[in-house]
């Protein structure tokens, strides 16, 4: 397997949501990967007004910051990465290394992956030799562009996406006139340990209900998000038995969904409780029975063949995963250990095959993660497709 001698600098946005460890373990994957196969990494992040959270709820001054600084020097610093990033706060002055010594690292770095564009900085996209975009919220990114929304693809050279479909025919995302490079969400197998069993306990999962994107209309169609797709399979606790949990981001707004999921049986627990930092999301995973996931409505409609990062966790952990369809060919639909469902009658019998049989579908959760997304394996693929 190829090893680096050089340097790979990654942009994400782990200061602008503290106490969101599933958020954060998206980088620090690519970050701790990259390095696990003899890269130098360097983590750029940003912090505005409108990102912050202050008690005056404007985000103005370094007491409105702190609780976004702090977050990060902690996800760095589990990282052994506390020498290596830098934070632009709304002031444009920054924590960690300083503009200057960014620069020069950028310049001399082998490629800059910008993750969902996150890093907004034409001036250092253009220092770098091969800036790269890598998306991993397929389908926004792209049908904003079209539309005339937003853009966030132009200033990069190469385009990486983990939607495995993008490109297909009956792929209804736009590639926008770009070559795209099909990419797995990387887990570090050395963070994720198998834990034993729990047979008895809860099917779980962490999410969002509705998250920082609305719906998309586009070509005719309107593509939504996780709650769209959530209320068709409102009864399952209720056709199977089994218990389920979810540790969900919603709003109270959302009285009437959260009313209907304790009313057929989902138990509601607090993110920012059971997943406060990155050792008790892990917990929280591995005290799981399996994960049962319901995708955006965007990922499902599109044919976009997206798969989660948190599931290829809950997989390297050994636990099972009974996941929404996106067709994603190949990857997903497996006999044992990641069952996929688009119907609720088709979900109500996954989750029952992994109950009867789960001994078998344990053991074969964590092969899938060594198999399919091992970080060693995932990253040295894509340097090898951008030619690096």
């Amino acid at each position: 397997m190829p090893r680096g001698s050089g340097t790979v600098v990654v942009a994400g946005s782990i200061a602008q949501r503290p106490q969101r460890p599933g958020h954060a373990w998206v980088f620090l994957q690519y970050l701790l990967g990259f390095r696990r196969l003899g890269w130098d990494v360097l983590f750029l992040d940003r912090l505005t007004s409108q990102m912050s959270a202050g008690s005056d709820g404007n985000g103005e001054g370094p007491e409105s910051w702190a609780v976004h600084t702090e977050w990060l020097e902690r996800m760095m610093a589990h990282a052994g990465l506390e020498a290596a990033y830098s934070l632009e706060l709304p002031d444009r002055s920054r924590l960690g290394l300083d503009r200057a010594t960014v620069e020069r690292m950028v310049r001399r770095a082998d490629l800059l992956l910008d993750v969902n564009g996150f890093l907004a900085d034409d001036d250092l996209l253009s220092m770098t030799p091969l800036p790269v975009f890598l998306d991993i919220d397929p389908g926004f990114n792209q049908m904003w562009r079209e539309l005339g929304l937003a853009d966030v693809l132009s200033g990069h050279d190469a385009f990486v996406t983990v939607a495995q479909r993008m490109g297909q025919p009956d792929c209804t995302i736009p590639t926008c006139g770009l070559s795209w490079i099909t990419s797995l969400p990387p887990v570090v197998l050395d963070q994720w340990p198998v834990v034993p069993p729990r047979p008895e306990g809860a099917l779980t999962t962490i999410a969002t209900w509705r998250g920082p994107f609305g719906p998309v209309d586009y070509d005719g169609k309107t593509y939504g998000l996780r709650v769209h797709e959530f209320r068709r399979f409102m009864e399952l606790p209720k056709m199977t038995g089994q218990r389920f949990e979810l540790a969900l981001d919603i709003d109270g707004a959302d009285h009437a969904d959260i009313e209907a999921l304790r009313t057929n049986g989902w138990t509601l627990v607090d993110p920012t409780v059971v997943s406060a930092d990155l050792g008790t999301y892990q917990r929280y995973i591995g005290g799981s029975m399996a994960e049962f996931s319901v995708a955006k409505s965007m990922y499902v409609r599109s044919g976009s063949g997206w798969i989660s990062d948190r599931t290829a966790c809950y997989l390297a952990m050994g636990r099972p995963v009974v996941v929404q369809e996106t067709r994603a060919d190949g990857v997903a639909s497996r006999d044992v250990g990641m069952l996929t469902y688009s119907t609720l009658e088709q979900a109500r019998w996954a989750v029952d095959a992994v109950r009867v049989g789960f001994k078998e579908h344990a053991a074969a959760a964590r092969a899938i993660a060594v198999e399919t997304f091992d970080s060693q394996r995932v990253l040295a693929g894509l340097l090898t497709a951008l030619g690096v």
